[in-house]
């Protein structure tokens, strides 16, 4: 029961938390970029190209662009628009 009880608590709860959707495309850019090989590892400094690593977060911010394509704000709608094209044509010509 006491292990039940501590699945349904936030571990978090009283942390202020500095996310929002804005934050979050960024986050996401930042890891296809990392996986791209257009930035640095931040865990360990290195460029490495992970192409598939890099296809797959540009699909999750893809889906979520058609998901929320409605549900958006217009300054939302224009940087995830413009965040997924980019990294798109990144993808495109690392992959030629």
């Amino acid at each position: 029961m006491a292990d039940e009880k501590k699945c349904r608590e936030n571990p978090m709860q009283g942390i202020p938390l500095d996310i929002n959707f804005t934050t979050f495309i960024y986050s996401l850019s930042s890891s296809a970029m990392v996986a791209l090989g257009e930035a640095a590892d931040p865990s360990n400094g290195q460029v490495d190209f992970q192409p598939q690593m890099a296809k797959h977060t540009i699909d999750v911010l893809g889906m979520l662009k058609e998901k929320f394509e409605t549900g958006l704000d217009k300054e939302e709608q224009k940087l995830l628009c413009d965040i997924v094209y980019n990294l798109r044509m990144a993808y495109v010509n690392k992959t030629k």
